[in-house]
């Protein structure tokens, strides 16, 4: 039996970073929407005790650096499975990218296993899991417009976004967010008002979503990497409603509701960064 799960990619509509905590995670308030580009990942019992993990990326670990061999891996410990199971990941999401690309493979894997071994867990179960992995894959277990609170755990669904068009560039440089979160002095960056932004959306006002979207880890990423900004303005040049950058980065998105602007974008992008890709918000 084949068991086949997708996991699309996320964008952070809004992103502020609140203040260190204790445990030297971050506490953030971000809202997040899902759009449809996405990995596809396939689920195969195996008759011997191990995990195989396959890809179409040659560069991608098949071993515990992977999120979804580390999430099999802490189900067969806290379960008790003896069974193996082979995962072979169709990656179609860019890595290092802001994009969530690892957290929703994670969770698709949460997911999968759940439906193959029948453990019937629960959403809360699959949390826990998800957070020994990384702290966006609570969320992407939702994978719908949510309000996201404390270092990622704290998942609150909103209505889905107003519906758009998304231009996604990814430069050619990867972001560590560890790294990016390290460098963090919260008397240096600004702070959107993620509540405002999460109540445009339950009111369906796109305008005033676009009002209160933004992302305190810009701060620290585009002086490091001044090819974001360009990115951005060239987006807003082009028509983009609004262009911000996803996550810690490198990957800058635009919204646009109308779908010849968005083909302007993207012909006004493509000999500016090699990875585009329009995509629509998933309802």
């Amino acid at each position: 039996m084949e068991i086949i799960e997708k996991a699309p990619a996320k964008i952070n509509l809004g992103l502020d970073v609140l203040y260190k905590r204790e445990d030297n995670y971050h506490e953030l308030e971000m809202v997040m929407s899902s759009v449809d580009l996405a990995d596809h990942l396939s689920f195969e019992p195996l008759y011997e005790d191990q995990i195989v993990i396959e890809s179409n990326k040659a560069f991608l670990p098949s071993d515990q650096r992977n999120n979804v061999y580390q999430a099999a891996a802490i189900i067969k410990k806290r379960y008790g499975i003896a069974a193996g199971i082979k995962i072979t990941i169709k990656k179609n999401i860019p890595v290092a990218a802001g994009l969530g690309g690892g957290s929703t493979d994670c969770a698709a894997t949460l997911r999968g296993l759940n439906r193959l071994w029948k453990l019937e867990l629960s959403m809360e179960e699959m949390i826990d899991i998800g957070m020994h992995v990384g702290t966006d894959v609570p969320y992407c277990l939702y994978g719908t417009t949510s309000f996201i609170a404390g270092k990622g755990e704290i998942v609150n669904v909103l209505k889905p976004m107003s519906p758009c068009w998304v231009i996604l560039v990814k430069p050619q440089l990867s972001v560590s967010t560890r790294k990016i979160f390290q460098q963090v002095d919260m008397t240096q960056i600004t702070h959107p008002n993620m509540k405002e932004l999460a109540s445009a959306i339950l009111r369906q006002d796109y305008s005033g979503m676009l009002n209160y979207m933004g992302n305190s880890l810009e701060d620290i990423t585009i002086p490091k990497h001044p090819i974001i900004q360009q990115i951005k303005s060239r987006m807003m040049k082009f028509g983009a409603d609004i262009a911000l950058m996803s996550g810690s980065g490198p990957t800058v998105f635009a919204l646009c509701q109308k779908q010849s602007r968005a083909k302007r974008i993207v012909n006004g992008v493509k000999g500016f960064c090699d990875e585009v890709y329009m995509v629509r918000t998933l309802r």
